[in-house]
């Protein structure tokens, strides 16, 4: 199995890297699992204070890789198929969030989907001026397998971006309160070891419990609780039939998925409300 998350430790900053830049670090299953096991990895390092979660190429992720999940296989229609990879998903998501120490997450490009939902289960985000925020799965009858986006920023603005599908910038995200920093692309990987260095200087004991008091408070009002509700309701949207679906699908395994996408962005465009 090729290495697709790699780990290092540097002046208490332990970095993790998303490594499929050629598939603009979509995730599947070896990434996911990967991803969680060098995050555990990571949280029971000594060596680090603080995590950075930091990817190669031109997008920190596009989501979950949907060529595989664009079948006429009859498994694809399979609900206790569909409940292990969304639990699995979940798990994922949830990873940073569960750790004890802080994770700041660096994105440049694009961060979709299963991308987005991870960044905003770090701790902290530190995003480049090109970044793209967004969950596009809707538009092919899906929704993203961990709903943390109105816990994030609030219930109008994630129905607008949810129901949608619609991408927005990094100031945007910045504004809605997605994302704590902005800084111009070619900076990103430095400004994001400064930042994660930064935090470093603070003492673990206090960072661990600092986090654990936040998170707990969310807790406590339901955003675990809300997140498995969220991955047991979709089980059945994602075995089943839609006519979108099917007619994306039949695309795909014709065209071509960048043909598909195409298709299917393109009618939306006739309704741009920008």
């Amino acid at each position: 199995m090729s290495t697709l998350v790699t780990y290092h430790c540097e002046d208490k900053v332990g970095v993790v890297t998303l490594r499929r830049p050629d598939k603009l670090n979509a995730i599947n299953a070896a990434l996911k699992e990967q991803l969680i096991a060098t995050l555990e990895g990571a949280d029971a390092d000594d060596e680090a204070s603080v995590v950075l979660l930091e990817a190669e190429g031109r997008a920190f992720s596009v989501g979950f890789d949907i060529v595989g999940a664009a079948s006429d296989d009859e498994s694809a229609h399979d609900p206790f198929r569909w409940e292990s990879i969304l639990r699995n998903s979940m798990r994922m998501a949830l990873a940073p969030w569960s750790m004890n120490k802080p994770v700041i997450a660096a994105v440049q490009g694009y961060a979709l989907g299963g991308g987005c939902e991870l960044a905003m289960m770090c701790d902290l985000t530190i995003a480049a001026d090109d970044a793209k925020f967004g969950e596009p799965e809707v538009k092919f009858s899906h929704v993203g397998p961990v709903m943390v986006m109105p816990w994030m920023i609030g219930l109008k603005r994630a129905r607008e971006l949810v129901f949608f599908g619609d991408l927005i910038d990094a100031k945007t995200a910045l504004d809605y309160g997605m994302v704590n920093k902005v800084v111009p692309a070619a900076e990103l990987p430095a400004k994001a070891r400064m930042y994660a260095q930064r935090l470093a200087l603070v003492s673990p004991e206090a960072l661990r419990w600092a986090k654990r008091s936040i998170n707990r408070g969310a807790e406590v009002a339901g955003i675990r609780t809300a997140i498995e509700a969220g991955v047991d309701s979709y089980i059945s949207l994602y075995a089943g039939r839609t006519k979108v679906n099917d007619e994306f699908a039949e695309r795909v395994q014709k065209d071509g998925l960048k043909a598909a996408l195409g298709w299917r962005e393109g009618q939306f465009k006739a309704f741009d409300f920008s």
